[in-house]
């Protein structure tokens, strides 16, 4: 969530957890009770892992 912030992660994703009134805990507790929105989740992390490792 450091790389692209709770305003970017919900226009790449549409999760509400992302858009309205965003904390670290509430999208947390969702992705862990969700399982496709914790594989879109970790599909943007793989794609966005080689532009981290570039920084």
């Amino acid at each position: 969530m450091n790389f692209y912030g709770f305003d970017t992660l919900g226009e790449l994703i549409n999760i509400k957890c992302f858009k309205e009134n965003p904390s670290v805990k509430s999208s947390l507790t969702f992705l862990r009770k969700t399982d496709w929105a914790r594989t879109k989740v970790e599909e943007l992390y793989i794609r966005t892992l080689p532009k981290m490792k570039k920084e």
